[in-house]
Parts: C-alpha cells; structure tokens; sequence
C-alpha cells in the first residue's frame, strides 16, 4: 500500500509540472484562440537561464528563478509581438505553422548558443523528506505539488476579480465586442503570454530539480504532454488545464510501475483519445454554439 501511495504521490508531483505548463496553453487558446505550440520551448530556455544564474553566477535559488521568470516573460512578449500579432486576422493554418517555426528557431538557436550536449542541473537543490509511517515524501514533491495549487487558485482569483482579468474574459467571449468597450485587445493577448512564459519558467526549475538535465530538446516531450493535459482537461479551462495535468502525471506514473516504462507515454496518449471519444471538449471542457 505504501508503494502504490508513493506512486501516486509521485504522479501528483509530476501532473503538478504539467499542470502549470498547461496553464500556459490554456490561457492563450482561451482568450487568443491559438495554440502556442512554442511553449515548451520557453521551459527550455526557462531551464537555461536558471541553470547559468545557478552553476555560473552562483546566484541564490530565488534570485535565479526570478531572472528565469523575467527572461521568459520577456520572450514570451516578444515572440507574441513579432510571430503571432501581424497574424491576428490570418486562418489556423497559418497561426499553428508560425508557432512551429518559432519552436524549432528557440531549438536551433538554444543549440548555437548553449551547445548540444547535455547539462546537468544543480542537483538537491531541496533536501530532505518527510516521514509518514512507512511513506517518505520528498520535500520537492511537496513544494511542487503546493506551488501548482497556489498558482491554479491565484489564477482564478486574478481571472474573476482583477480588471485585466475581466478584460481578459471579454477577450475569451469576443474581441470585436471587447473593442468596441474600450478594452486594448492587443494589450490584454500580451499580458497572457507574459503571464503563460513566467509560468514556463516556474515550471522548468521544479522539472529540472527533479529530472536534472539541460538542452535545447528539454521542453519538447513536457510541451507535448501539457498540451494533451489541457486537452484533456478542456482546452480554455483553467481548473480543466489543473485536472488535466494531475491524471496525466498519475496515469504517466502508475504505467511506468505496474506496466511498462516503454510503453507509458502511448497509454497516456490512448487514454486521451478514449476521452476525446466519449467527451470531445474534455473534461471540464465547454460546447461551444456558433451561429451560422
């Protein structure tokens, strides 16, 4: 019993990674209506930046994870203003091929600048467990599990009582009438991806403490996996994207002990389609009725 509760445990820890990664993507599909898929790749320089404010400069873990937060943040703003804005009126299509070609020059440009060979992270960044009975709980898993709830309820508090927030909503609703009130729809779509990108770099340190290894591939599985938890969640949602991402992290954790290690990432996609069959907008996700 008390394997199966560190398995879970564990599958807690790492559905908590993805959850917040999924954040990201269901911030900008709900209000932009695109889909970010460079996202991952913003975890990836997220990871870099900490590492070399850790290894190199020698910098406090609380320092280095702000500098990460500010540098993603940044990129992201700048990724939304020079890739996707001029294509604000452009079909899916174009949109989804943009953020394909931003992922793979983040990659490329990661890999002349940083090299390609792996990195290890600092390691034991947060030592010690926590004994309960039998069951040991590392304090990272603990941390981690702590930081997605904090940042899925300051979110949603954000969301429903802010007035960026409520701009946000009006955005998600319908942008010509969200102009039409004097909301700055331009402005509000770079707040999300400011506010997705620092979440990426959270995200990055809490993945990197537990899997220690840098390079320019780093957010490309993660990114893939975060997509699928708000997929699975509801795409949109921001409770979906926290759902989502905890049963990924479990199903993801609990196939690799009791069936294969091999074989875990194409349970975790199998068990996506058997939702998508039986709910095509997720779990938490909403039918949407277009007027024709």
């Amino acid at each position: 019993m008390s394997e199966f509760l560190s398995y879970l445990i564990n599958g807690l820890s790492l559905g908590s990674v993805y959850a917040i990664i999924a954040l990201g993507y269901t911030m900008v599909y709900g209000i932009a209506k695109m889909l970010n898929f460079a996202h991952g790749d913003v975890i990836m320089v997220g990871a870099f930046i900490i590492y070399f404010c850790l290894s190199k400069f020698n910098l406090p873990i609380i320092v280095s994870l702000l500098a990460g937060i500010l540098l993603c943040t940044i990129l992201g703003v700048v990724v939304e203003r020079l890739a996707y804005k001029p294509l604000r009126s452009a079909s899916s299509l174009s949109v989804l091929i943009t953020a394909i070609g931003v992922s793979y020059f983040l990659q490329n440009s990661a890999q002349i600048l940083w090299g390609s060979a792996p990195k290890m992270f600092p390691a034991n960044l947060i030592e010690g467990s926590l004994k309960v009975g039998e069951l040991s709980i590392p304090y990272l898993t603990l941390i981690t599990i702590a930081v997605c709830l904090i940042i899925v309820v300051a979110l949603q508090w954000f969301i429903n009582n802010t007035k960026i927030g409520s701009a946000m909503r009006a955005c998600s609703e319908d942008k010509d009438a969200a102009r039409l009130m004097g909301i700055n729809v331009d402005t509000t779509i770079s707040i999300t991806f400011a506010i997705g990108s620092g979440l990426a770099a959270i995200a990055s340190l809490l993945l990197c403490s537990a899997y220690p290894s840098v390079s320019p591939t780093l957010g490309s599985m993660p990114g893939i996996k975060a997509f699928t938890a708000a997929v699975f969640g509801g795409i949109g949602s921001i409770p979906g994207a926290f759902i989502g991402g905890l049963l990924l992290g479990i199903i993801e954790i609990l196939s690799k002990a009791y069936i294969s290690t091999q074989l875990s990432d194409a349970i975790v996609f199998s068990v996506l389609i058997i939702v998508l069959l039986i709910k095509p907008t997720g779990i938490l996700g909403k039918k949407i009725k277009e007027k024709v």
